[in-house]
């Protein structure tokens, strides 16, 4: 058996054990016991949320994209991108999730057979800081205390500077969810070639997102104050921290007065599409990832899209995330019909 069949099982068996709620498929497959316990977990947890909101798996498909690999006589390492489909019942109501799902795949030979040792997460949901070709961006503490505010100028369209965005009192702007929406789903998958694309690229994206709703950004020309994005100059990375990184764009939309703002809600099922929610995996009170509201399930609750582990259309909780754990918190924000 060649290492590509190798590969093929484990995919195979990944997809199948999430249909069946156990990770029993795997067994024969991965040689780390240790592995596959952990998949386990996981994969039982993804069929308790299916349970607990009613819904009922159907079937799942996954399509293999190798992406690189590092060949050796004993090892085979191999970057790969798995696009998931996962179809579910609510009611009679049918859903699709689609995630992409990006992994290293350890692949080593026993006894003259290929199997998969182990996988990890590639660019995981977890990452604290955004990053941007090796460049990091600090997430600074204190932001909210640093709302210092300058005329609200879409920078992104220079043609503008010397329009009517620049009066003193601008008209009031209505919150566009439609389009919203529509540039979620346009963008989920691949990055907008407009914006820069950075390895965690979840707040990037949730603020491209309410950028296209015509949500104003609040030029400073600051890193650590305001929400705005003006590219790239040389070497020179012209956008706030609000806008790339998790926990200050939170801050912000929860501090914010004018313009872009929004309000803490309770219950995520008060959220509508062109909302937000915002995650602290660890419960610390630092946000690592955001995700954008773009419809709501049978049951009225959020499904979300988002980058980083590109997803669309899945369920707002996240408890099939490898960065989850029961100490996760959630912030659900209600953004601003007018501003």
């Amino acid at each position: 058996m060649s290492w590509k069949t190798a590969l093929y099982n484990y995919v195979h068996a990944k997809n199948q054990a999430e249909i069946e709620g156990s990770a029993a498929p795997l067994e024969a497959y991965v040689s780390d016991s240790a592995y596959v316990r952990k998949q386990d977990v996981k994969v039982r947890r993804l069929l308790d949320s299916y349970r607990d909101r009613d819904a009922k798996l159907l079937r799942g498909e996954t399509k293999l994209r190798l992406t690189g690999v590092k060949e050796s006589p004993q090892m085979i390492i191999a970057d790969i991108q798995l696009h998931r489909f996962l179809n579910y019942r609510i009611g009679t109501i049918e859903h699709l999730e689609e995630r992409i799902e990006p992994e290293r795949v350890f692949i080593d030979i026993a006894a003259n057979r290929w199997q998969v040792r182990y996988t990890e997460s590639l660019h995981g949901e977890k990452s604290l800081p955004s990053k941007r070709r090796g460049v990091f961006l600090p997430d600074p503490e204190g932001f909210e205390d640093g709302l210092r505010r300058a005329p609200s100028l879409p920078y992104i369209n220079y043609s503008i500077l010397n329009s009517a965005a620049q009066e003193s009192a601008p008209r009031k702007i209505i919150y566009n969810r439609a389009k919203v929406v529509q540039y979620a789903e346009t963008w989920w998958q691949t990055p907008n070639p407009k914006y820069e694309e950075f390895e965690v690229d979840c707040t990037n994206f949730v603020s491209q997102c309410l950028f296209a709703g015509g949500a104003p950004m609040d030029y400073t020309g600051k890193r650590d104050s305001g929400w705005w994005y003006a590219g790239k100059k040389g070497n020179q990375e012209l956008w706030s921290f609000s806008w790339a990184v998790a926990n200050s764009l939170q801050k912000f939309l929860s501090h914010s007065r004018r313009g872009l703002q929004g309000h803490v809600v309770d219950d995520p099922s008060e959220l509508q599409p062109g909302d937000t929610i915002s995650y602290d995996w660890d419960g610390d009170g630092r946000y690592q990832h955001n995700t954008i509201v773009i419809g709501k399930d049978a049951n009225g609750m959020p499904l979300v899209n988002a980058h980083t582990y590109n997803s669309r259309n899945r369920y707002w909780a996240y408890q099939d995330s490898p960065a989850w754990t029961e100490r996760t918190k959630y912030v659900f924000v209600r953004v601003a019909d007018q501003m």
